[in-house]
């Protein structure tokens, strides 16, 4: 029996996993519905093995499943995984944009103490060329 890996430790396989392109494109076509690995192997030119292998690597990151269905095995995408990933980004994204406010706040305080631009005399513009 295999362990639950930690939060942290299964955002850390989701994301190896999603970072091969061809498991990215296999992740992307589960979307469309339920395969088989042969299904899956279609469009590449790589052995059935290889495709296999690839999607070893995603059930172990939890993003597949398979399940038997008489004599098929398809592949199913796990939707969960993206809703623990999509949290992590989102806590992430709430922070960079709190910074950014917290930017334009002090910019704005800046701007308003500097005042209106001052124009500059043409002496000043000809000593500043």
């Amino acid at each position: 029996m295999t362990s639950v890996p930690e939060p942290d430790e299964r955002l850390s396989l989701v994301f190896s996993a999603l970072a091969d392109p061809t498991r990215r494109d296999i992740v992307a076509r589960l979307t469309a519905g339920d395969a088989t690995v042969n299904e899956l192997a279609e469009p590449y030119d790589v052995s059935v093995q290889a495709v296999s292998k690839h999607i070893r690597v995603l059930e172990e990151a939890g993003l597949v499943s398979r399940s038997r269905d008489a004599q098929r095995r398809p592949c199913h995408l796990q939707a969960e995984v993206f809703d623990l990933m999509a949290k992590w980004i989102e806590r992430y994204r709430r922070a960079a944009e709190d910074r950014y406010r917290r930017l334009d706040a002090v910019l704005e305080r800046m701007d308003a103490q500097e005042g209106p631009p001052v124009e500059k005399t043409r002496t000043e513009r000809e000593e500043a060329s």
